[in-house]
């Protein structure tokens, strides 16, 4: 695939601001409309001129015009060499997992999303695959858990829900130096405000049902890479397994990508003002965010980082009882899973998205009932802070 061919205004689009990027990656005007938006490729077949001769693309779920375009896009923007889209975040994790023999063994970060840990636990290993769940906090704790049959290194960072940062970098060189690859869920950062690439990282992945696309209305994934070998295995399971997303999924998700630079700007934005007044309210227990002085690892998340993002959690003081009344009241936050939209969601994690994780595990990882995840959106940050505030006096 490779990357795409720009005009002769663009031969440096690679050293381009990120917006730049971001809009003008793959965008040249249709050679016979002049549409400056390339046209959605909805054929799921193309001519041959002769049997087995084509212009790069036979069957769609093979190759596709339009999901070539964003995958080039998110790649350039990641500074990787190749991308590959899917149909969801968790069919790019499956791909990935799939990559392995059986009999491999996998390192995870234990604070991880309840869908990877599930499938981690439940699929993966009566596929043989075993997985190790450990606390990361400390890079060099993960010294001791790898083995001979070591494949595979996966965390997130920041981690979900609990927002601990892991050492991208660190983690990479433990990981490398036992013959093992790290993967990087890149999700509630976005290319914007990190890239694991440039850290170490040989395959980072993202759901771009969330900010990549940053609207709420495509399901989808991506995962990114730099090493061609990689790129080849994980492009013939694509094909093989054929969990690829739609040419109309693949031009909302690039579309989105055009704005997420002012969209991350913003969501930053409203985060650290709603993170500075829960940090004052009578009603609230901790406030876990990267971007306050008071997270553990604050200095960590600003060398790896380029900013704090839009995420954030806090633990209430009561019972869940008193959750729930929160949540009721609220009146523009909109209690649902799934985060990264322009409108800001709220979940508690324990009942919601982490509910496949073990209550053991949610336990040593903090995952209580009272913990409640915020995805920050872009509305006015003065209503959401008045939202927050009318509704937790509503609470007690």
């Amino acid at each position: 695939m490779g990357q795409p061919t720009f005009d002769n205004k663009s031969h440096d689009l690679a050293a381009s601001g990120f917006g730049t990027r971001a809009i003008h990656a793959g965008h040249v005007p249709d050679g016979l409309t002049g549409a400056v938006i390339p046209p959605i490729s909805l054929s799921t077949t193309f001519k041959q001129s002769a049997a087995g001769v084509h212009k790069g693309f036979d069957y769609s779920r093979s190759g596709n015009p339009t999901r070539n375009n964003f995958e080039d896009a998110v790649a350039l923007l990641e500074g990787g060499k190749h991308g590959l889209a899917f149909s969801s975040g968790s069919a790019t994790t499956a791909t990935i997992i799939n990559s392995l023999q059986a009999g491999s063994h996998v390192i995870s970060v234990n604070d991880v999303y309840g869908g990877t840990y599930r499938y981690f636990t439940k699929v993966a290993v009566g596929n043989g695959v075993d997985t190790t769940f450990v606390d990361l906090a400390n890079a060099d704790d993960i010294e001791p858990h790898f083995k001979e049959n070591t494949k595979l290194v996966w965390i997130e960072t920041p981690t979900n829900p609990t927002l601990r940062i892991i050492d991208i970098e660190a983690v990479a060189k433990h990981a490398h130096a036992h013959g093992a690859y790290l993967v990087v869920d890149n999700t509630f950062m976005s290319p914007y405000f990190q890239n694991p690439l440039a850290l170490g990282a040989d395959i980072v992945v993202h759901s771009v049902t969330k900010y990549i696309n940053g609207h709420s209305d495509v399901v989808m994934g991506v995962a990114i890479t730099n090493d061609t070998t990689i790129y080849e295995k994980l492009k013939f399971l694509q094909n093989s397994l054929g969990a690829v997303p739609s040419a109309f999924d693949s031009f909302l998700a690039r579309r989105g990508l055009m704005t997420l630079e002012v969209r991350m700007k913003r969501h930053e934005e409203n985060a650290i003002r709603i993170a500075e007044f829960l940090s004052k309210n009578s009603h609230i227990e901790e406030v876990i965010y990267p971007g306050l002085s008071s997270h553990p690892q604050h200095e960590l998340a600003r060398r790896q980082q380029r900013g704090f993002g839009g995420m954030l959690s806090f633990r209430m003081k009561g019972t869940l009882d008193n959750v729930n009344v929160f949540l009721q009241n609220l009146q523009y936050i909109t209690l649902a899973e799934s985060l990264g939209g322009v409108e800001s969601l709220i979940e508690v994690p324990a009942v919601m998205t982490h509910g496949s994780v073990s209550e053991e595990d949610r336990a040593k990882l903090g995952i209580t009932d009272t913990l409640v995840r915020l995805s920050v959106g872009i509305e006015t940050a003065e209503d959401l802070i008045n939202d927050l505030a009318q509704s937790l006096d509503a609470a007690y």
